[in-house]
């Protein structure tokens, strides 16, 4: 079985905008797409699974999820679904939350976690021959972490777009940088995406400062509904290709 999910109109817009702006997909490019289980990495699969039946331009597609080993967290309920989908598909096991108790210091958990998972998908990209990763952070995303860094750190910084790793083998892209997070849990609903919800408790057992400044942003757009593109046109120096280098995070 081979099901292929049409993605709505806008969310199309918005990547198709995103990779066009900011160079993400070459011809014969091969991706690897990171799914984690939430609602942001299944959409941009079918976003992606579209773009490859659809696009100018011929490019291949892999999966990779990586199960943590988190009580509570469980998504090998993806290797089905994924088998449905007729794609490369690959599940890497680390026992990672066990891992941090033994090795973090002054760091937080998310921190290492999002570092162990990332050298994973680097190992991986490199054994298949995979010259691209896709993650699935979205405008909000985005835009929390540039205020974050502002006001926490004192620096302008957010998520590139598109960059190189630090040993300078494989291309990050960031295809939904354009998307709002309610694109995809509208799209997520409609079609009934098997979401693996909380796809990490450890991280939303607690408040953090994310979630401060995601209740601030909804805060403010509710007085202007224009704010996020304006944070975007902020923004848009940070991320721009111009700026592919090293350290994008």
């Amino acid at each position: 079985m081979n099901i292929l999910i049409k993605p709505p109109k806008s969310l199309l817009r918005c990547v198709g905008r995103a990779i066009a702006d900011f160079q993400m997909i070459q011809a014969n490019d091969r991706v690897l797409l990171g799914v984690s289980g939430g609602k942001d990495s299944l959409s941009l699969l079918h976003i992606l699974r579209h773009l490859q039946h659809h696009a100018p331009i011929h490019f291949e597609l892999g999966v990779i999820t990586i199960d943590p080993k988190i009580p509570g967290f469980d998504p090998s309920p993806l290797k089905d679904y994924l088998a449905t989908l007729d794609i490369p598909y690959f599940y890497q096991t680390q026992p990672i939350l066990d891992e941090a108790l033994q090795h973090i210091k002054g760091d937080s958990f998310c921190a290492y976690c999002a570092r162990m998972k990332r050298g994973i998908m680097y190992t991986l990209a490199r054994q298949e021959g995979y010259k691209v990763l896709a993650l699935a952070q979205h405008l909000d995303d985005l835009a929390e972490s540039f205020f974050m860094s502002v006001l926490y750190n004192g620096k302008l910084h957010t998520m590139k777009a598109n960059y190189i790793n630090d040993a300078g083998d494989i291309r990050i892209i960031r295809p939904l940088v354009y998307a709002r997070e309610r694109q995809m849990s509208d799209f997520a609903q409609q079609v009934k995406l098997p979401v693996i919800l909380d796809n990490c408790p450890a991280c939303f057992s607690a408040p953090t400062q994310r979630d401060h400044i995601k209740q601030w942003l909804a805060t403010e757009e509710l007085q202007s509904k224009y704010i996020f593109s304006s944070v975007l046109q902020a923004m848009r120096p940070l991320m721009q290709p111009n700026q592919l280098t090293k350290s994008g995070k």
